[in-house]
């Protein structure tokens, strides 16, 4: 019984420990950790999240982009982090294919992360530079065909959404493509810009800026439905390869182990924010959809999320690192 006691009085212990670290939470600048490089729309996403959140809590928040690995330097300085509300994680569904796709990564996202809201959505859409002689879908597949394993396709890396979309589009229209990572999604676009690979199939939102300046061009969108802010241009699937859809959801993590009312406040933060129609507003001018979630529905969406991507990972032959 002793024994039982003194566990009963350890817990409520703890549990008064982290009351008081939330109450008394934030006290100092909390770190944004975004694990892709300036630039794509993790970083876009991160920027305006971390601008509203600093606004709700009243605290200073920096932005720290940990590009490479596909997302996995980030991840992994977030899990080994001290779980006390100063680090967070803006991934996307990479944070899912990575648990596949990187066997050797030093943490598990499933175990280590702690799940504080899903932030939104986007397509990715298939970008060509402006001097490649295609006009549409059809015209780009058919000349991957014309030139089996050359025609290049450059990505934010390895394991990147846009990596993962150029191996479905392989897999669904039967070609070959010449893939080319880059350290983030901006070098990406700058190497279509220059003629160093021919398209990509970013998230979209990451093309925008690019094309509203007449240097991309836009053929198609990945998502099931059109994209509400380009609305002449047609789905993947509409355009000649039926069946064809993907997209990428973005959300905020804690590391594992960060106190319960600091997730829930951080959670309430988030759900305020994406309710308002100017931040809705706001994402949905950089192609982003916004929504939040529980915490307890997010980690159900990953959970669900990993299990789906090893399938597709697996189905599509992408090499395990």
């Amino acid at each position: 019984m002793k024994a039982v006691r003194l566990s009963i009085a350890l817990g409520a212990g703890l549990l008064a420990t982290a009351s008081a670290q939330a109450q008394t939470w934030p006290e100092r600048p909390i770190r944004l950790i975004v694990p892709f490089s300036p630039g794509g729309t993790s970083d876009l996403i991160g920027r305006v999240i971390g601008q509203r959140l600093a606004e709700g809590l009243g605290a200073t928040v920096v932005i720290d982009n940990r590009g490479g690995g596909g997302g996995t330097i980030g991840a992994a300085l977030t899990a080994q982090a001290a779980p006390d509300g100063y680090t967070l994680l803006v991934p996307h569904v990479g944070l899912a294919v990575n648990e596949t796709m990187y066997a050797k990564k030093q943490y598990n996202a499933l175990k280590d992360l702690a799940p504080v809201s899903l932030l939104g959505e986007t397509p990715n859409a298939v970008i060509v530079g402006n001097t490649l002689p295609v006009k549409s879908m059809q015209d780009l597949i058919a000349l991957a065909k014309k030139q089996p394993g050359k025609l290049a396709c450059s990505s934010a890396g390895i394991g990147s959404a846009a990596h993962l979309a150029m191996a479905l589009l392989e897999y669904s229209a039967d070609i070959k493509l010449n893939h080319i990572p880059f350290k983030g999604g901006g070098p990406s676009m700058i190497a279509i810009m220059t003629g160093e690979v021919a398209f990509s199939i970013p998230a979209y939102p990451t093309a925008v800026p690019h094309l509203k300046a007449g240097k991309l061009r836009i053929l198609a969108v990945t998502g099931a439905k059109r994209e509400p802010t380009v609305p002449d241009v047609p789905t993947v699937a509409e355009a000649g390869v039926p069946g064809y859809e993907f997209g990428i959801w973005f959300a905020l993590f804690a590391p594992a182990g960060t106190p319960k009312p600091i997730i829930t406040r951080l959670n309430q933060e988030i759900v305020k924010a994406l309710a308002e129609p100017d931040m809705r507003e706001k994402l949905a001018r950089t192609g982003v959809n916004a929504g939040s979630s529980t915490p307890e529905h997010l980690g159900n969406h990953l959970h669900a999320e990993v299990a789906k991507w090893a399938k597709i990972i697996k189905a599509a032959g992408i090499p395990i690192n």
